[in-house]
C-alpha cells in the first residue's frame, strides 16, 4: 500500500483535453479490433482525448507474483470481474475504445499525435514466454517497482532501467470483411506494433479501413527492448493524451510514424525476412515520394544511412521498422 500511495503522490497532473475516456467495463474492447464495434466515444478531427488504459495483467497472476490485491489497480479488478468471457475477443489485450472520429473514411489516414503519456501504476511486470520459451520449463512473473520521480524501474539489485513509457497497441478497425480480429498480431490497421519509439511527442499515421476509424489503445509499457524477446515488456497501466487528425491528403498502405528526429516506416509479416522487405519498400516509397529522390538513390541511401531494426519477434506477425534520420536532409 505504501508503494501505491507514494506513487500517487508523485504523479503529475495531465493537461486539459477536450474529452476523457476512462478504462471501465463498458469502454473496453478486450482482445480485438473490429469494424462492427460500438464506439465508446465520438470526437471531431482535431480533438484531444485523455485515455486511461489498464495493463494486460491478470489479477490472479499478479497476486501469485507477490502483489497484494490493494496494490493492483481497481480498474483491472473491476474489468476482470465484470467483462464476461463471451464479450472478449481472441486476443489478450484489454484495449480502451473504440473512439469514433467524425469525417474519417476508408482511404484516409488517421494522424495520431501522442501528446502525453503518464504512468498509471506503481509497478510493472514481465512474464516468461515468447521467442525462447522452449528453454524455460519453469515460468516466472517478475514484478518491477517503478520510481515515478526518477523515472526508473528497479529490475533487481544493481539494475535500474530508464523508463520510456509507450503504448504497445494503438490501432484502428480492420476492413469490415475481416471481422473481429485478434489484438495480438499487428497489421495494416497498426494495432499491436510494440514499437518502443512511439513515446510522448511522436506521431503515428494509420491507414483507415472503416468509417470513423474506430481507434483503440492499450498494452501499456514502461519500457521495452527491441524484439520484446520474451513476449512481454515492462507491462503497466498508462494514461495518454492523444490528438486525432483525419488526413484526406495522405494515403498509406502500411502504418508510418514520426519522431522529432526520425521518420519511421514499418514492415509486418509472419516471416521476418518478408517484414524487412516490406519495411525496405516502404522506405523507398517514402524517399521517392516525400524527398523526390530517384529510386536508385533512395535504395543506396537506405543502405548507408537508414537503420532497419527488429520491432518485435513474438506477436505472430513479426515487425521490422526503418529509422530515417531527419538530420541528413538540409530541407
Amino acid at each position: 500500500m505504501r508503494l501505491l500511495i507514494s506513487f500517487l503522490l508523485s504523479s503529475l497532473a495531465l493537461s486539459a483535453a477536450d474529452h476523457k475516456l476512462k478504462a471501465t467495463p463498458d469502454n473496453i474492447a478486450w482482445g480485438y479490433y473490429w469494424a462492427g464495434a460500438k464506439p465508446a466515444l465520438t470526437v471531431k478531427s482535431g480533438d484531444t482525448v485523455e485515455v486511461q488504459c489498464v495493463s494486460v495483467g491478470n489479477p490472479q497472476t499478479l497476486e501469485r507474483a507477490g502483489l497484494k490485491e490493494d496494490q493492483i489497480e481497481p480498474e483491472i479488478l473491476r474489468i476482470y470481474k465484470e467483462v464476461p468471457r463471451e464479450a472478449r475477443g481472441p486476443g489478450g489485450h484489454p484495449l480502451t475504445g473504440p473512439i469514433y472520429i467524425e469525417g474519417a473514411e476508408p482511404g484516409d489516414t488517421l494522424e495520431v499525435r501522442i501528446k502525453e503519456i503518464h504512468l498509471g501504476a506503481a509497478y510493472a511486470f514481465n512474464s516468461t514466454a515468447g521467442f525462447l520459451i522452449d528453454l524455460f520449463p519453469e515460468r516466472q512473473t517478475k514484478i518491477i517497482p517503478l520510481d515515478r520521480e526518477r523515472m526508473i524501474g528497479h529490475f533487481g539489485p544493481g539494475i535500474d532501467l530508464p523508463l520510456h513509457p509507450f503504448f504497445g497497441s494503438m490501432g484502428v478497425a480492420p476492413p469490415p470483411g475481416a471481422g473481429k480480429i485478434n489484438s495480438a498480431p499487428p497489421g495494416i490497421h497498426a494495432g499491436n506494433l510494440d514499437n518502443k519509439n512511439l513515446v510522448a511527442g511522436t506521431t503515428l499515421y494509420i491507414p483507415i479501413h472503416a468509417k470513423g476509424a474506430l481507434f483503440e489503445v492499450g498494452d501499456g509499457h514502461a519500457g521495452m527492448g527491441d524484439g520484446e524477446i520474451d513476449i512481454t515488456a515492462m507491462e503497466t497501466s498508462l494514461t495518454g493524451v492523444f490528438q486525432f487528425v483525419v488526413r484526406k491528403d495522405m494515403h498509406l498502405k502500411w502504418p508510418r510514424a514520426e519522431t522529432p528526429t526520425h521518420w519511421i516506416t514499418m514492415g509486418l509479416d509472419p516471416d521476418l525476412t518478408q517484414a524487412a522487405r516490406i519495411a525496405g519498400m516502404e522506405t523507398l516509397d517514402f524517399l521517392v515520394n516525400e524527398k523526390k529522390m530517384t529510386r536508385a538513390d533512395a535504395y543506396a541511401l537506405s543502405s548507408v544511412a537508414v537503420d532497419f531494426e527488429i520491432t518485435q519477434l513474438v506477436d505472430g506477425t513479426k515487425g521490422v521498422h526503418a529509422m530515417i534520420p531527419k538530420s541528413i536532409f538540409s530541407k
